[in-house]
């Protein structure tokens, strides 16, 4: 069993830190909001900490989920940082949907300082992290993830190494850009077949079964077609994903015309007031 801390109770670092606790393993916590980190061990036992450099110190392994680039810089390289703290050899896991830009250069970071890191986002959303059935696309070195592999399958269904650092986060894009196509056509087809009156539920039980099939269609056309968007995913995040993608293109040059898009598409739900609404909310737009 490992040491180790978690640095990040968000709606998914809270149950990822359950579930290591869940199987063993000995964990201290850390939140900005220190009030979510203490309700997390009167639930859960463990330890909580008052900064990251305390939360890291002494620690095999230390993981983190929090917002974006800028978050994750103070986390770990501020004055209360990680980084201050993580112990030789040890292994820092970055579950930030961030650029592939910080995870190098943390990454650079922590070779200096002799420790291991891995950028590895996940997918999966609330649900896979309720229920420790999150795939976590990772970068870095082979001898990283194979010692730290163990501890991330206390949350996770897969965990697959898929190159140097940066390759975790290129990956996650890679998985965004997917979902956006996706679920812009699921709301297009929805919407049409509402407006030519076709029955939905007997449309899709028979499309489901064919080359239209997608974890979207299975999970979310009911919930779409009620008219419900609080499943998941919110638009929010989703377009601070998208921003990412988009800049990484521009840098290395591809073309993203649909991303681009459904990006300016989810901007408009947001003018919509659906900033919370979870990402299928696509179709309250085409139903306004």
């Amino acid at each position: 069993m490992a040491k180790a801390a978690f640095l990040g109770l968000g709606v998914m670092g809270y149950p990822m830190a359950r579930h290591l606790r869940a199987n063993g393993h000995e964990v201290t916590v850390y939140n900005r909001t220190t009030t979510k980190a203490e309700k997390w061990v009167a639930e859960h036992g463990g330890k909580f900490a008052m900064t990251p450099a305390e939360a890291a110190a002494g620690q095999d392994v230390v993981f983190a989920c929090v917002g974006n680039d800028n978050d994750l810089r103070a986390v770990t390289l501020g004055e209360q940082g990680a980084f201050k703290s993580v112990r030789k050899g040890a292994i820092f896991v970055d579950h930030t949907t961030a650029s592939a830009e910080i995870a190098r250069e943390l990454a650079a970071a922590a070779k200096a300082a002799d420790f291991g890191f891995l950028d590895a986002p996940v997918s999966g959303g609330q649900a896979g992290a309720e229920n420790g059935q999150l795939t976590v696309m990772v970068g870095g070195e082979r001898a990283v993830f194979d010692a730290a592999q163990p501890v991330i399958m206390s949350f996770a269904k897969a965990a697959r190494l898929l190159g140097p650092s940066g390759a975790g986060q290129l990956a996650k894009m890679m998985n965004q850009i997917c979902i956006a196509g996706v679920v812009q056509g699921l709301a297009e087809a929805v919407h049409f077949g509402k407006k030519a009156g076709m029955d939905i539920e007997a449309v899709i039980e028979v499309i489901s079964k064919g080359a239209a099939q997608s974890w979207q269609m299975e999970n979310r056309y009911k919930t779409m077609n009620a008219g419900r968007f609080d499943f998941g995913f919110a638009v929010d995040w989703m377009r601070k994903d998208l921003a990412i993608v988009l800049e990484e293109a521009r840098a290395n040059g591809s073309r993203l015309p649909l991303t681009a898009l459904v990006d300016q598409l989810y901007a408009e739900v947001q003018a919509m007031g659906g900033s919370r609404w979870d990402t299928s909310s696509l179709l309250a737009r085409l139903e306004r």
